[in-house]
């Protein structure tokens, strides 16, 4: 609405708006979300240049968000990259999401029998091709949703 012109109020009783999938900056307020008594270390610069998603939002690079992005023009004040890892918060610690073979064997966030499961997912994701169906082990692409 406000790129044709309109005035947009937003409400919210938290400092910050977009409920559950909001981004919280600076990261003083992530900190107090958290209730981490001790403030963000001085090596990580001022708290403003911080802006942390509460949901992680990944884009398909051609997908149906970046037009809408692309159109409103709100992508000058985007910077896109690639990801160089993704994070979980567990029981007051924050671990990396394995995304390999090896970083699941150090992992603490799963089991002996999980971490197996992980390995055959990577082999499976490694090996598929949508081209070939030997490679599907019985998944059904166009109508299995990934759960």
């Amino acid at each position: 609405m406000s790129v044709n012109g309109k005035k947009v109020l937003h409400m919210d009783r938290n400092p910050y708006y977009g409920g559950e999938s909001s981004s919280i900056t600076p990261l003083e307020e992530l900190y107090k979300r958290f209730q981490l008594l001790e403030g963000p270390p001085e090596a990580m610069g001022r708290g403003r240049d911080w802006n942390v998603d509460l949901i992680p939002k990944f884009l398909m690079a051609n997908g149906q968000l970046v037009k809408m992005l692309l159109y409103t023009e709100v992508t000058r004040y985007l910077d896109f990259k690639v990801v160089e890892g993704s994070f979980v918060y567990k029981g007051g610690k924050i671990y990396k999401v394995p995304s390999t073979e090896t970083e699941a064997l150090a992992s603490n966030l799963m089991g002996m029998f999980e971490k197996r499961r992980f390995r055959k997912f990577l082999v499976f994701v490694a090996n598929f091709d949508e081209n070939d169906p030997k490679t599907f082990e019985g998944v059904d692409p166009q109508s299995t949703s990934m759960r």
